[in-house]
């Protein structure tokens, strides 16, 4: 498998998980055109998708799901609520679109890829992230989440790459321009994942940890030499710097590596 992050951030996201015979997108946040034009710049072919996985309704991880699905004829997957909220509340088209429902915890298949959705803590209608495996191959994608749980822990440690979140720095957040009801929804349960937060999973992953792409990483309340800092004081002796890599929102087009080889 191979992961290239097309964009992350509050101004969308979207992955393209690359198997033997077929591909996934994760989260369809930007335009459909910028998408493709993403895809296009990064030499991924959109006829190897096989489906979008959706993480949860927000806009900035749905903005181009609705034409992009109908233009790829490729169907969409979430979980009941994320999907509620976005075929009856968010979609401004009446023609048809391939959905299927997905549960916490419950194997489903597309192509060759296994795939098991798990509950995040954030504040939309049934969240989750996705643990996701081909033949020997596990990837784990865990963004938008306030905390990280003792399952989803559990799950992480069997991964062989694994996309966190890595939002915000705590002190930039007290210090930055938003105003308070905002910082309190990003520091809550049901926010956002901080560097702290995302250095005390890796800690505790510690050798179990596996190649990683700090995500989600905020414009305004982070950089990535402070994200990255975290996780190399997290992961301590077992932290390699090849093995840690940061997503950015503009993906293909940034000089920074956004694409890992499981």
């Amino acid at each position: 498998m191979r992961c290239t992050i097309l964009a992350s951030g509050s101004k969308g996201n979207c992955v393209y998980l690359e198997g033997a015979s077929g591909a996934l997108l994760i989260d369809a946040g930007l335009s459909t055109k910028e998408i493709l034009m993403r895809m296009k710049e990064a030499s991924l072919d959109a006829g190897q998708i096989d489906a979008v996985l959706v993480t949860h309704e927000h806009g900035d991880h749905i903005r181009g799901l609705d034409v992009l699905a109908r233009r790829l004829d490729i169907p969409v997957y979430g979980t009941g609520g994320t999907l509620d909220d976005f075929l009856h509340h968010r979609r401004t088209s009446d023609k048809p679109i391939d959905s299927h429902v997905c549960r916490y915890h419950e194997l489903f298949g597309i192509g060759d890829f296994s795939i098991k959705p798990f509950e995040t803590s954030h504040d939309a209608n049934q969240p989750c992230g996705y643990i996701i495996r081909e033949d020997d191959l596990t990837f784990g994608y865990c963004t938008d989440t306030g905390i990280i749980t003792p399952v989803m822990l559990g799950l992480m440690r069997h991964c062989d790459a694994l996309v966190l979140e890595s939002n915000h720095c705590p002190d930039m957040l007290q210090n930055g321009p938003y105003p308070e009801s905002l910082k309190r929804r990003i520091r809550s349960k049901r926010g956002h994942l901080s560097n702290p937060a995302a250095a005390k999973c890796l800690q505790a992953l510690g050798k179990d940890a596996p190649q990683v792409i700090l995500a989600h990483l905020s414009e305004i309340n982070n950089t990535p030499a402070r994200a990255m800092s975290g996780a190399r004081e997290g992961l301590g002796l077992f932290f390699e710097e090849k093995n840690v890599v940061i997503a950015t929102q503009c993906g293909t087009s940034c000089s920074c590596p956004q694409c890992i080889k499981l």
